[in-house]
Parts: C-alpha cells; structure tokens; sequence
C-alpha cells in the first residue's frame, strides 16, 4: 500500500513538473522574441498563482451568478435588500475581473506561444467577450425599478448567463487533469449539466404562472394544484422554498416524462412550453445517454489522451528518465490532442485523389517559393506538393542533431529556427531559418552525417519530404532532379559543392540523364519523329550524348532521315560535335551515302573533320570501299595525307592491285612520288605487287608529274633547279578572303602564296597579304576545312574564313 501511494504521489508531482515545464517554454519562447519587454510592462500570466487563485473566486461567483439568474428572472420581482446587497457584490466582482482581463495574456493556438503584448490582448478582448461582460454587470433590477417595473427589462437579465462559460472551461480543463479521476468528473458533469437544465426549467415554469393576473390564479399549473388536502390557490404568499420545490417537482417529472398527472398544464401558454420542453428534454436524453455509454466504453479524445499521458508517466517514472526528455513527451501529446483535427487521419477515408487536390492548394504556391525548387516544372512541383507531411516543434525542441543519417528534407513553413554550426575553436555560428527555408539537405542528399545542428526558436510548423518519395519523383521528372542539383551548387559553402558532386544524386541523376540520351538515341534511330519531338517538349536536351558520346544527330544521320535531322538542327545542336571515335554527324551521312543529309548539314554550315585523315583513307582503300572513297574525294579530303607509316592511300590501292581506286586517288591528285617510312613509293608497290597494269598506270602517273614538278619549279639562280625524281618542289596555292559558298556578287581578290611548314604559318601569311585582322581555319573549294599543310595539292585554291 505503502508502495502504491508513493507511486500515485510521484505521479501527480511529475504530472504538475511537465505542466510547469510546457508554460516555462512559452515564457522562454516570447523572452528570447521579444528581448524581455514584457518585464517592462504590467502583463499576467495565464499560469500565475494569484491569478489562477483568482480565476476560482470569479468560477465560484460565476456558478453562483449562473445558477441565481434564472431564479431571479422566475422568482422575484424586486431583490430583498439582503439579496440585493450580494448581487451589487457579485457585479463588482465582475467588473474588476474585465478589467484584470485587459492584463491577462492568452495562449496563441496558431503559434502555440503566449501573447503578452498589452494591444493585442485588449484587441482581443473587445473582438470577443468584453461588451457580453460589461452588460452583464448592470444592476438590471436596479433599472427595472427605474424604469417603472417594465417586464422586457428583465428578459436582459438572461445576459449574465454567458458567464457559464467559465464553468465549461473549468471542467474542460479538469477533464485533462490526469490527477483527477476521469470518470467522476464527467459524471459530476452530466450531473451539473442535468441539474441546470431542470432548474432553468423549474424557475420558466413559475414565471409563466406568477406572470398571470391575480384574478386567474386558479388557471395555471400551480394555482390549481392540489396535494392531498393541501392547495396551492395563493400561492404567491406561499413560502418561497417551496414554491421553487414544486416547480423543480413539476420539471423533473416532466422531462423524465413519469409524471403521475398531478401536476400539469392549464392553459395555453404552459402547454406550448411543455411541448417545447419536452423535444428538448429528448435532445437532452440522448446527450446524457450517449455520454454514459461513451464513459463506459472509453471512446471519447479526452479520455484516450489521458491514459496515454497515464501510461507515459508510469515509463517515465519506470525508467527515470530525464525531465527534459519528460517535457517534449508532454508538449507532444498535447499538441497532438489540440491539433488533432489536421493530422493526415482526417482525411484517411477521402480519395487518394481528393487528398492529392487538398495537398497541392495548401503547399503548391509555397513551394513554388523555394529557393531549392527554383525554375522546376509545374508538374514535379505538384508531385512534391502531394508527398510533404506536417510537423510541428515548439520553442527549444532539437529538430536535428549534428552527426544525425537522416533520410528526410524540411522546410520551414512557419515560424522561425537556428541553424547552427560549430567553426574551428568550437566557436558557433546561428543562421536564421524563416520561412521558404530548407534544412537537412547535407544528410539528404550527399549520405553523411548532419554538419550543423537545428533548432526551433519558436512554434514552428515545418513540412517534411522523405527521400524515397523523392527518388520516386525523381523517376519520372529527371530533368528537374539537375535544376536541383545546379540550385544547390550555387551555394557559397565550397566543401559543400564538393560533397553534392561527389554525392549518389548527382550520379544519379547522371544515370537518368543518360538513361533519356539513349532513350532520344533510340527513337532516331527509329525514325519517330514524333516521338523525337515529345522527349524535347518535356525538356529531353539534343545535345547530350550517350556512352559512345553520339548525339541523336548523329544517329539520324547514319540512317539518312532528313527529317529527323533538319528538326535537330531547328534545335540548335552541336552540327559539328564528335563521338569518342572521332566521327562528326557529316562524316556520319558521308559514310553511309545519305547525300540528301549530307547536303542538309553542310548547308546548316557542317564541316568535314577527320581526327586522322590518313589512317581513315587508308582503312576506306584497304576494305575496298570505292563508293566512300568517291564521296569521300568530293568533299575535298587531302588524297596525299598519310597513316602511322607515312603510307598514303595510293600506297595501299598499289600493293593491292585496286586499279580503279588509284585511278580515282590520281586524278584528286595523289602523288605518285611520296614515300612511306621504309623509302618506298607507291611504283615500288606497284613492282612487288606485280599487277602490270597498275605499274604502267603509275609509270604515266610519274612522268607527268615529273614534268609538272619541274615546270613548278621558281628559277631564283640561273642555274636550273631541278632536283632529284625523289625530292619534292614547293607547292604554291591561292587564298582567298572568304566563304567557298558565299555569292559572286560578295567575292573579293586573293593572294598566291607558297605553302609554308604548317597551317598555323599559312594562315598569319594570309592575313598579312590580304590584309585583314580576324581569320580562324582554312578550307578547301568544297568546304572541308584544312587541318594539316600535307593536304593541300599544288594550286589548290583556298578560302581563309573566321569563326
């Protein structure tokens, strides 16, 4: 027993700590806000002793007053002296309690925080019950003497009845109070509830019988009441305690409809009372019942909230845990009891549908304002508008931790929390978190450890996305996943741009947007044009490349769809961008003999790059390919360039007897007197190749080219210079100072120069000569661009243009 009574006594002083602590926290919540002005300025507490002692003298008057009205209005026309006296107490009483109220601070329920501010405490009041208040402080049966007895006078009595809400507020509060038993108090309730109603009642049915005249006393319910040998016909002069006995008779047996008929109505009046009375009595009746069914079956909020704060302070006091630990247990479960009604299990039983409409008008706009969602679509702003869940802290509460793995993203919706960070030297640094912010993105998205600590400095209200909704979004709005990412790198913290590019959501998001290249790949490749056009419009980016770094342009344009690639290029795709094999979208459609494409690209401006024109020249000869070979030489490809082995294209056309491919390389201009790294021209392939017909096609070769050479040759001596058949002269070429393409009416005069050693020397020489200030790369008379000095041919003619 002994055992038992420390345990209840321990329980109701820890029941009193937690309160204590959960008002100490609005305290510190407005000092910390407000910087300690409510010091400065006279302002009570809600949780003051004196005024708490207070608040119980006015409830006591306020039963009193609650109780007497109804008495006063059926009972008395006129208050005795005495009665009198005790009513004008009762009045001042109430008035010093209006003004007391002018002082008093309430509790805010949206910012869950006490408001002491003077104005906004008397805003409130006047807004709510002072002018109620204020009237029920008249001496109204003062003023109804004054005026003459005037009957409408004391219907105004009826005002002082809103003082009833002090008593409903009295046993709400008691309901809570885990130190109280549950069940008597809301029988003792019921009871009040049972006992005001028929006392109202009793003291509405004198006022209808005493409100007749003398004369007909005899008609109403009392005046011709009998009671055995006793009658009631003066009843007036009847003693006032049992006058009021008999009515509290007449409605109790009324309303519980058992009534043995002899006391009932007489005249009309009464009657429509009764009947009144009676429909209210059965509203009454299943009030009562179905509150007693409640208390037995321990279904209503209160009592659940109680028997858990119940069991919550049996662990605590099991475990002996911490106070503070304690007090965020306590202001948990209230705040969840007193804002039950917008938790998710509201809207349980509604749609998934409707629920995702309700989330997207409550947080669509705020999250548009975001900075961590700036420029993403409307579409994944919606989506993460039907994923975010609330939360609520109060003043003081850690959020998060330094050094806590959590999965979950918050912004701040409303309120205010301190972020703060340890510095080097354990000097802290407090960042102010208002609304539109976000915290916890360390952890989120990068999977360490948080780097700061959160906490909330007033009530704040925060909504919070976890990270698989998030990948889930993801999924499907991919591209907003690098809007993301780019808004998050715009931070100034630099070890923080490391983590997020080092991070599994930029490789993620690196994944997807791989995944989506390969996807418009595909449908290139396909020919959806549509489909091509659909992946663009949900913001797909032509420019981005899949693992071989080919571009969609690129696919279309091996396949030979005009359609496609004409679309690209309306894109503003990269026209010259290369694969990791070194091959450009023009080289693409030139390969595989697509000249529509081919004709479509160079007009776009297109130009034919090869990495290593020699080797390619060599690989297209060795595998027999005339066609390309042909396309290839059209497009003004250098026939002399050469491979690893200083071996021209002729070479291998030689050695492999491909008479038609020499024919095809002499006439672009192949030189018959070039040599390979082991000395040997293309007539000693020729020799050991035996092919005789190549070798006499070769033998013309040189001797015209012989003859060529030597009539190139500048006479600068008087001597001739004619070198040896294995020397090769200087070959000379025309540049001229602008675009092979451009209209004849827009042409300008060129310039003869000698062919220097390397590209970068022609260029400045041209330049000089033609005396212009900007000039990037050199091409060809069909558009090629010149990469190296080896491709130019004796005479060629030359275009100097700029980027």
């Amino acid at each position: 027993m002994a055992g038992a009574e420390e345990g209840r006594r321990r329980s109701r002083q820890d029941s009193d700590n937690l309160e204590k602590g959960h008002m100490s926290r609005f305290r510190r919540c407005y000092y910390d806000t407000h910087g300690g002005d409510a010091r400065r300025q006279f302002v009570v507490y809600p949780d003051d002793r004196w005024y708490l002692v207070w608040k119980h003298f006015i409830l006591i008057w306020a039963v009193y007053s609650s109780f007497f009205t109804p008495m006063e209005f059926g009972f008395f026309r006129g208050l005795p002296e005495k009665i009198f006296l005790l009513d004008i107490a009762g009045q001042l009483a109430f008035l010093i309690d209006i003004v007391i109220r002018f002082f008093v601070g309430y509790h805010d329920v949206h910012a869950n925080s006490i408001v002491v501010n003077r104005y906004q405490i008397a805003i409130r009041y006047l807004k709510s019950r002072f002018f109620l208040d204020l009237l029920g402080c008249f001496p109204w049966d003062y003023i109804y003497k004054a005026t003459g007895k005037k009957e409408l006078v004391r219907y105004l009595l009826w005002i002082r009845l809103s003082r009833a809400w002090r008593v409903t507020e009295f046993f709400e509060r008691l309901e809570k109070d885990i130190r109280v038993n549950y069940l008597c108090t809301r029988i003792v309730k019921l009871f009040v509830v049972e006992l005001y109603c028929t006392h109202t009642a009793a003291c509405i049915f004198y006022y209808l019988a005493t409100t007749m005249p003398p004369s007909q006393e005899a008609y109403t319910w009392i005046g011709s009441l009998r009671m055995g040998e006793y009658t009631y016909s003066d009843f007036r002069h009847v003693d006032l305690w049992k006058r009021y006995v008999t009515s509290l008779y007449f409605a109790i047996v009324t309303m519980a409809t058992v009534g043995y008929g002899d006391v009932h109505a007489v005249n009309v009046r009464e009657m429509i009372f009764i009947m009144i009375y009676v429909s209210f009595d059965m509203i009454l009746g299943a009030y009562l019942l179905g509150n007693m069914t409640a208390l037995i079956v321990k279904g209503s909020k209160t009592e659940r909230f109680r028997d858990k704060m119940s069991d919550i302070i049996k662990y605590v006091n099991k475990n002996n845990l911490d106070k503070q630990i304690c007090h965020a247990i306590k202001d948990h479960l209230r705040l969840k009891y007193d804002r039950s009604y917008t938790g998710p299990s509201v809207l349980q039983d509604i749609p998934t549908t409707i629920r995702a409409k309700i989330s997207i008008s409550l947080y669509e706009k705020f999250i548009q304002r975001v900075s961590l969602f700036k420029g993403c679509s409307v579409g994944f702003i919606k989506q993460i508008a039907t994923k975010v869940h609330e939360e609520f802290f109060l003043p003081g509460e850690l959020v998060m931790e330094e050094g806590d793995v959590a999965d979950q993203l918050y912004f701040v919706y409303r309120g205010e929390l301190h972020e703060i960070r340890r510095e080097d030297g354990d000097t802290e640094e407090k960042i102010r978190l208002h609304i539109y912010s976000f915290f916890g993105e360390v952890s989120f998205f990068c999977n360490m450890p948080q780097t700061s600590m959160v906490e909330a400095h007033e009530f704040c209200k925060v909504l919070r996305l976890d990270k698989k909704s998030f990948t889930e979004i993801l999924k499907i709005y991919f591209l907003d996943g690098r809007i993301i990412l780019n808004n998050l790198l715009e931070v100034k913290d630099s070890s923080l741009q490391h983590k997020l590019l080092e991070s599994d959501f930029n490789l993620t998001i690196g994944n997807l947007e791989t995944e989506l290249a390969t996807r418009m790949n595909c449908a290139a490749s396909d020919g959806h044009l549509d489909l091509v056009k659909r992946l663009i419009g949900s913001g797909a980016d032509p420019n981005k490349t899949d693992y071989d770094g080919r571009t969609p342009l690129h696919i279309s344009a091996s396949k030979g769809y005009v359609d496609i690639s004409g679309f690209l290029l309306e894109q503003g795709v990269n026209i010259n961008s290369t694969d990791k094999f070194g091959t450009t979208p023009l080289l693409e459609a030139i390969k595989n003999g697509h000249e529509e494409v081919a004709s479509v690209l160079v007009n776009a401006g297109a130009i034919l790059t090869i990495d290593d024109v020699g080797n390619f020249l060599c690989t297209i000869v060795a595998k027999k390919e005339l066609d390309l070979l042909k396309r290839v030489m059209a497009c003004g490809i250098n026939p002399n360039a050469k491979n690893y082995d200083q071996r021209t294209p002729l070479h291998i056309a030689a050695s492999e007897g491909l008479l038609t491919m020499a024919e095809l390389l002499l006439d672009a201009g192949a030189s018959v007197l070039s040599k390979d790294r082991w000395g040997n021209t293309p007539l000693h392939e020729a020799h050991t190749g035996g092919n005789r017909n190549m070798i006499k096609r070769l033998e013309v070769a040189k001797v015209s080219q012989l003859v060529e050479l030597s009539n190139s040759i500048h006479e600068t001596q008087a001597t001739p210079m004619l070198q040896s058949t294995d020397e090769i002269s200087k070959k000379r070429c025309i540049v001229f100072p602008f675009h092979p393409w451009v209209h004849k009416e827009d042409r300008k005069e060129g310039v003869v120069l000698w062919v220097p050693q390397s590209i970068e020397e022609l260029i400045k020489e041209a330049m000089k000569h033609l005396e212009i200030s900007n000039g990037s790369y050199i091409l060809s008379e069909d558009g090629g661009k010149i990469l190296y000095v080896d491709m130019i041919y004796n005479d060629e003619k030359l275009f100097l243009v700029s980027v």
